[in-house]
């Protein structure tokens, strides 16, 4: 469905027309443009946005079905873009990604949202308490939903990178290390920052595009040549935010590593003591295994002192090994 439609001539809003096409006729005339904003749109309501303003169909396509990697398509009338905003849910410690698909035209921006992890809303209240920013026209409002994006990763990968200290605090510690949920915990985080990933990573070259870094970059159309700074700015931070998803990854590989490498290291020292416990029973087995141990005075066959002497025999085996074990860490 339509959930803001308006017309901004030199920085201020005014409520567009009824009719989309004569919205954006009376943009085009005032030397202003229409933004139209869409939530998860149906076929048919999205129908007539398609026809009014001349949309590609292979894009209105990605807009209606959604779930596309970030990305940036050149069509003869208008400028495609994906983005996909992150959501950090402090609760569940989960990061969830939502989808804000951009048509960027002449005289038009349609912006069409999925998911709840968009800040369109507040994109749109920031650039109409600053007039002067928004009448730079439709490259103003692209920037915006760019920088917002962006800016928004850098606080998600902050609060990975506490969730990632507090995970690598457990894991070695003297005790935590060996919960039997720990390891469930680091998979469960590496997914996170897996889905982090898919959201930062392809976002990369279209956002250097637009900021002319690249070979492509040069000659985007709707694109005014002034942004360029300011989207170098946003390719700036998206790097950086590449940067600590790639640092965050790794980390949390090595912190699966030491857990598993722990977990082995416990395994060892519980089998050495099973077997040095193991080897301490086995001494008075093997004497009283000898004689049967029915004694008559045994063992051959009537020593008087033969019983007291086996069992002192046994005691003193056992409080060597013990000692020895214990020398050498086995106990």
């Amino acid at each position: 469905m339509i959930v803001d439609c308006a017309v901004y001539r030199e920085g201020h809003r005014t409520d567009g027309p009824q009719d989309l096409s004569d919205a954006l006729d009376e943009a085009r005339t005032a030397g202003g443009f229409v933004w139209i904003g869409l939530y998860e749109p149906t076929e048919k309501e999205f129908d007539r946005v398609t026809r009014e303003f001349g949309l590609h169909p292979l894009a209105v396509e990605d807009a209606l079905k959604a779930h596309q990697r970030p990305k940036l398509e050149v069509y003869e009338d208008s400028l495609f873009l994906v983005f996909k905003p992150v959501v950090y849910e402090p609760e569940s410690d989960t990061v969830s990604s939502g989808e804000v698909m951009v048509f960027l035209g002449d005289s038009f921006v349609v912006t069409v949202r999925h998911g709840e992890g968009s800040p369109l809303a507040a994109v749109r209240r920031r650039l109409e308490d600053e007039p002067e920013m928004l009448a730079k026209g439709p490259t103003a409002v692209l920037y915006a939903i760019a920088d917002a994006t962006v800016d928004h990763y850098l606080d998600v990968a902050t609060e990975l990178g506490t969730d990632l200290e507090e995970l690598e605090a457990e894991v070695f510690s003297p005790d935590g290390g060996g919960s039997r949920h720990t390891a469930s915990r680091i998979y469960t985080f590496k997914r996170q920052v897996l889905e982090f990933r898919r959201a930062t990573g392809p976002l990369g070259p279209p956002v250097n595009r637009l900021a002319d870094t690249g070979a492509l970059g040069s000659g985007l159309p709707f694109v005014d040549d002034r942004a360029r700074p300011f989207f170098r700015d946003v390719s700036d931070h998206l790097m950086r935010v590449n940067e600590s998803v790639e640092g965050l990854d790794r980390l949390v590989s090595d912190i699966l590593s030491a857990h598993l490498a722990q977990m082995s290291v416990r395994q060892n020292d519980d089998m050495r003591k099973i077997s040095a416990w193991a080897a301490m029973a086995a001494v008075p087995t093997m004497i009283a295994g000898i004689y049967g141990m029915n004694f008559d005075h045994m063992p051959e066959l009537h020593w008087l002192w033969s019983y007291p002497a086996v069992v002192l025999v046994m005691a003193a085996l056992e409080v060597l090994l013990y000692r020895l074990f214990k020398r050498r860490g086995w106990m």
